[in-house]
């Protein structure tokens, strides 16, 4: 009787680690400790100060982006429309927009995305519309406006997700988004402090450590690692924990709302070290016209990254974009804790 009881506890036990190793299939282990969150380097923006101590606890991650393979079937078993498949509500975008701006004509507030359109050479960094477009019918499935598609590049990271989008995957997934402290700790991948998900050396021209700008941004794109938009997951090497693309190829949404002076706050009101903290509960950021969006965090940096202009995947760096922004360089992975 005892080994028969012996034996269904081991099938049972068996049972359940198969279908943790399936729940984790596709992940990586992020080893939770505290660690040091936040920039000390003089010159580094200040939304990234001043740095402070959290704990995090152990979780898993996805090893990549989500791809657009990933992202298709999530689509096709739940029929899911993207907010840049939707029909604008002027109504919604009137609250993002100055006050008194005039109602565009219907035939703009149609479905669509933003797109990077390279400019002219020696266009200012100023100026970001001078190579954002508006495009009536992008989309994940049509990355660059109609005519576009997503046909050879299923194992590319998928774009121009807007916020809702990712959550909605990650429920049907049985994950969720992680905490921009995890997000931090997992590119610091064992580090107590480095510049890069990779390290500290600076990257060149001549090695291809992320999918991240190569010549002159915004107007000449050397494309000397092959690829001037998005690169298929796994295309570069892994940082120490094994997770790729931590830098570069795409942004990746965070569940934390954005507040610019969130470490500010952070700093000022913790008397204990936080333990996995969830961010603020408002959101803020000095640069928008509209103080009343709100923002949640975005991670890593984009192939549109460049130290001249946005060296934004560095490991602390960090900003904010409002939950129904969809473009062509924005995407995310999941977390799960157990």
């Amino acid at each position: 009787m005892r080994t028969v009881v012996i034996l269904a506890w081991m099938v049972i036990l068996a049972v359940g680690l198969h279908a943790q190793d399936r729940r984790h299939e596709g992940m990586v282990m992020v080893p939770g400790r505290t660690f040091t969150m936040g920039s000390t380097g003089v010159g580094e923006p200040r939304n990234e100060k001043p740095a402070h101590r959290v704990t995090v606890s152990s979780f898993w991650m996805d090893a990549t982006e989500v791809t657009n393979a990933q992202f298709a079937a999530f689509v096709a078993a739940t029929k899911y429309v993207t907010v840049a498949e939707r029909p604008v509500d002027w109504e919604v975008l009137r609250t993002q927009v100055p006050a008194g701006t005039p109602r565009p004509p219907d035939s703009v507030l149609q479905p669509g995305s933003l797109v990077f359109r390279m400019p002219p050479e020696g266009t200012p960094t100023t100026d970001v519309s001078a190579w954002w477009e508006w495009t009536i019918g992008a989309n994940w499935k049509h990355p660059e406006g109609p005519g576009s598609n997503i046909d050879a590049r299923m194992d590319h990271p998928v774009v121009h997700i807007a916020y809702d989008d990712a959550e909605a995957y990650a429920r049907w997934a049985g994950k969720r988004l992680p905490t921009e402290a995890e997000w931090e700790l997992a590119a610091l991948a064992g580090a107590e402090d480095a510049r890069f998900t990779w390290g500290d050396r600076l990257p060149t021209e001549a090695d291809s450590v992320a999918n991240i700008w190569q010549g002159s941004f915004p107007w000449k794109n050397t494309q000397r690692d092959g690829y001037i938009t998005t690169a298929p997951v796994r295309s570069y090497r892994p940082n120490a924990l094994g997770l790729y693309d931590m830098a570069g190829n795409v942004w990746e949404w965070c569940s934390d709302l954005y507040r610019a002076d969130a470490y500010e706050a952070a700093a000022r009101t913790s008397k204990r070290t936080p333990v996995d903290p969830t961010g603020p509960t408002t959101s803020w950021d000095p640069n928008e016209e509209v103080a009343t969006i709100t923002k949640h965090v975005i991670r890593g940096g984009s192939y549109l990254c460049h130290v001249s202009y946005c060296e934004s995947y560095r490991v602390r760096a960090r900003r904010g974009e409002s939950p129904d922004t969809g473009m062509g360089h924005l995407g995310f992975r999941c977390v799960v804790r157990h």
